[in-house]
């Protein structure tokens, strides 16, 4: 079996694709999983304002998850 300039750019582009294809793929996959299971929730700005000694309303509590998702859609 010889090689030739042909099969040996087929293996190079396909390996490009792969990887151009491998990178969207997992990047899409892990902002759907930070969108299903946010790293911070509620209940840990409830505790971090408590930790400050605030006690924190319902708005405030969901401007900051607001703020933090719209951190996250940039």
């Amino acid at each position: 079996m010889e090689w030739s300039g042909g099969w040996f750019g087929l293996v190079i582009a396909a390996l490009i694709i792969g990887a151009v294809a491998g990178f969207f793929g997992a990047r899409k996959l892990i902002k759907y999983q930070l969108d299903k299971n946010p790293p911070i929730n509620e209940k840990m700005i409830r505790a971090m304002f408590l930790s400050m000694g605030r006690k924190p309303s319902e708005a405030q509590i969901r401007q900051v998850m607001k703020n933090m998702k719209n951190s996250n859609n940039m």
